[in-house]
């Protein structure tokens, strides 16, 4: 049986230094005591995003408190050597937890919530940060599953001319999914670094959207001759991504 896989939000490394014990949150208390029901001594891994993982062991299990001491230190990575940035149309519901779950999976480094002009979620201030705590649980569940040992960077919730116009990150491929496009991502070239991928909500982007995404450099790219859903698409296009440049 495959070993629980718990992130911590600490530096473990400093941990493992001094006295190796220490005390899992709310989130990984509840999975553990109350979601798995482990039992003191049974085996599980901790990873806390600096790289590399903890094989440990359950010292005590309680509804209120579980503690576990570290055992070592596994260098192991798992980081896709391709940095893919997911600009993703908000969406509803399941269909934005399915898209964030399977992009964590298939190794994206950052994740940008767009509010696009077909956008159906309508968010106030409480809404949003509601809304971002959740997804950010999605994406650390996803990793915790997926073996990930990084989590990849969640972006504030921003809407799609912003995004445009202050993304600094200059990854040189950027790509727009797009309909009418006439070229795949077989014909483009091997990225000589990273890859933005930009993908609309339901309905997708609007042809201004569009025109305005490429006004800043980015490429229309076509998934196929059939209309895919947006959480479908998301998934397909960064599988073939991972296939032809990454680690796929």
């Amino acid at each position: 049986m495959r070993k629980p896989r718990i992130y911590l939000n600490q530096d473990l490394s400093t941990a493992l230094k001094q006295d190796s014990i220490v005390s899992l949150d709310d989130n990984g208390q509840r999975h553990v005591a109350q979601v798995l029901r482990l039992k003191a001594g049974a085996a599980i891994t901790l990873f806390d995003d600096h790289g590399g993982e903890y094989p440990a062991t359950l010292e005590q299990v309680s509804r209120r408190l579980v503690t576990v001491r570290l055992n070592s230190f596994d260098a192991i990575s798992r980081q896709s050597p391709l940095a893919v940035t997911l600009a993703q149309g908000i969406s509803r519901g399941e269909r934005m937890d399915y898209t964030l779950q399977k992009a964590t999976e298939l190794g994206v480094h950052h994740i940008v919530p767009l509010v696009t002009e077909r956008c159906g979620v309508h968010l106030n201030t409480e809404r949003r940060n509601k809304r971002q705590q959740h997804w950010q649980g999605i994406v650390t569940a996803a990793c915790q599953q997926c073996g990930r040992d990084r989590l990849p960077k969640f972006h504030p919730i921003t809407s799609y001319p912003q995004w445009l116009t202050q993304n600094n990150t200059h990854t040189p491929l950027r790509l727009v999914l797009d309909p009418e496009a006439t070229q795949g991502f077989k014909d483009l070239p091997p990225p000589a670094a990273g890859v933005e991928l930009l993908i609309g909500p339901e309905g997708g982007l609007e042809t201004s959207e569009i025109e305005l995404a490429r006004r800043h450099g980015y490429q229309s790219v076509s998934i196929g001759p059939r209309i895919l859903r947006t959480e479908t698409a998301g998934v397909a296009a960064l599988a073939i991504i991972q296939a032809l440049w990454g680690d796929i």
